[in-house]
């Protein structure tokens, strides 16, 4: 049973329909330019900072990764494929999942990556099922950030292991600034803490917190010049309009990151030891 609100279901409709077209050529020429990969992937990791993740969470073969909000598999079918560790994909969009499959096949993941529909605040596995977690962007997509920390705190082994990249609204703005930042960040970035009191009280210690803002500048800007030299195809694609509200969407968001009202950021976690174990 998903317990998602109707905004968070309006929502998975909208990346549907984004997984509907990531097989078409001109957005995996985009998708490669932008974040050097053709997955499909539906967050801002480029293929650097998949490569890090590796080395963050100890990946290599025997390793039980789980990836939250996998989408259509970037980067978790990427990292399974170069670390050798096993995989599971987990997130509500099916049609995400099927094309994750797919392309898994042709990866030669056979038996070292399976896929789940599920919720991330209500996770189907037991208790420290995984090893490592990594989820991109997810939190600021949800509601329910709280709980979908604590559901990885239960899953995740003695020490294990989680690294996670969000998008938040900078402290401090002033009232305009702050529902600017709210029109051009995803759809659920507000928060009632911080994330690092969030992983504080769900069982978690922040090792370490990386900025990664500058990138996240500089792969809108190449969303931008990609859309641009690609606008003849979008608009074949998509219609001359929404191309050209697309293409006015992604300049708001640079000028708004320009102007410092959020920023993307990638936290690395270790499994806090549990007070009464069982």
């Amino acid at each position: 049973m998903f317990c998602c609100t109707d905004s968070e279901l309006a929502l998975k409709a909208r990346f549907e329909d984004v997984y509907k077209r990531t097989k078409i050529p001109v957005i995996q020429a985009i998708e490669r330019r932008v974040c050097g990969c053709d997955y499909g992937g539906n967050s801002w990791t480029i293929r650097d900072h998949a490569d890090t993740l590796i080395s963050i969470l100890k990946l290599r073969p025997q390793v039980k990764l789980i990836d939250l909000g996998a989408g259509t598999g970037w980067p978790g079918i990427y990292l399974a494929k170069k670390s050798g560790c096993s995989v599971a994909l987990v997130d509500l969009p099916e049609i995400g999942l099927q094309l994750a499959d797919q392309r898994a096949k042709e990866e030669g993941l056979d038996g070292r990556m399976f896929s789940k529909v599920a919720d991330a605040a209500d996770l189907p596995f037991a208790d420290q099922s995984f090893d490592a977690i990594s989820h991109s962007d997810l939190l600021c997509c949800l509601v329910r950030k709280r709980k979908v920390l604590q559901e990885c705190r239960r899953i995740v082994s003695e020490n294990g292991l989680m690294a996670f990249t969000v998008i938040s609204i900078t402290s401090g703005l002033e009232s305009s600034a702050y529902d600017r930042a709210l029109k051009n960040a995803p759809q659920f970035i507000e928060t009632d803490t911080s994330y690092n009191d969030f992983l504080e009280a769900t069982g978690w210690v922040t090792m370490d917190c990386h900025d990664l803002t500058s990138d996240y500048r500089d792969s809108c800007a190449r969303q931008i010049d990609a859309d641009l030299e690609s606008g003849r195809e979008l608009a074949d694609l998509f219609g001359a309009e929404e191309t050209a509200l697309r293409l006015a969407n992604w300049r708001s968001k640079l000028r708004a990151i320009d102007d410092g009202l959020f920023k993307r950021e990638l936290f690395v976690c270790r499994a806090k030891e549990l007070e009464n174990p069982l």
